[in-house]
């Protein structure tokens, strides 16, 4: 046995552990730990990876499908659950099958993501699901209180971008570039939510960047560009 294995799986293991604590948050209708776990949850999936090939025990399969599974439960159904417990519950039946709709992009975004991981290099292909669920975490942390109605706009855009082919960059400095108008039309945009709430920063963060991939989109297919 390859006791190395061991120490991302377990890193794997505790994104899960969080992402179930954050469901146990929300149904005791704790607002403030349930966002906080998912967050934990992202960052103890940002360091499965690195600690495997750290490690030289990555590329397996069998970390790949223990990562997508751990991901699927922390970033996919615990944000859907908390945000329909935080503001879709007023539209019912149908805010309970748009929360579900989230996780299902959620899970289309990952079965895509492993198998193009040898196709798609230097970009994101669609929002990264720990992102998403970042995006509805640092919302429910954030102070903001839209109305059932944007929330759910809100919640199925997202879904949508985690698995449409909008190019988020990766930050590695190679592949989609992010163009100068949209990122300063993104930048404006933050900076006005910003000044009108300081303390919902990580929020406006997760919108920038979101709004950002999203106009670069629609920039780089009005002009034509194609890297």
């Amino acid at each position: 046995m390859n006791y190395r294995r061991l120490v991302p799986n377990s890193i794997s293991s505790a994104s899960l552990i969080f992402g179930i604590l954050s469901i146990f948050k929300t149904i005791q209708g704790d607002f403030f730990y349930a966002p906080v776990f998912i967050v934990i949850a992202v960052i103890f999936d940002s360091l499965d990876g690195r600690a495997a090939r750290a490690l030289g025990v990555g590329g397996g399969d069998f970390g790949k499908e223990m990562d997508s599974l751990c991901d699927m439960c922390s970033f996919g159904v615990a944000p859907a659950i908390m945000i329909y417990q935080f503001g879709l519950q007023d539209l019912g039946l149908v805010g309970q099958v748009i929360a579900a709709l989230f996780a299902v992009g959620g899970c289309l975004r990952l079965a895509r993501f492993n198998c193009n991981t040898g196709v798609v290099h230097g970009y994101f292909q669609g929002m990264p699901i720990p992102a998403g669920a970042c995006f509805l975490a640092a919302y429910v942390l954030s102070g903001y209180s839209f109305n059932a109605y944007l929330t759910a706009i809100m919640t199925l855009v997202i879904a949508v971008i985690m698995y449409s082919n909008v190019k988020f960059p990766d930050f590695k400095g190679k592949g989609n570039p992010m163009y100068r108008i949209p990122v300063i039309i993104a930048l404006v945009i933050g900076a006005a939510m910003l000044f009108n709430r300081p303390g919902a920063w990580p929020f406006v963060a997760m919108f920038t960047y979101t709004i950002a991939g999203i106009i670069n989109h629609i920039y780089r297919a009005a002009t034509g560009k194609n890297n």
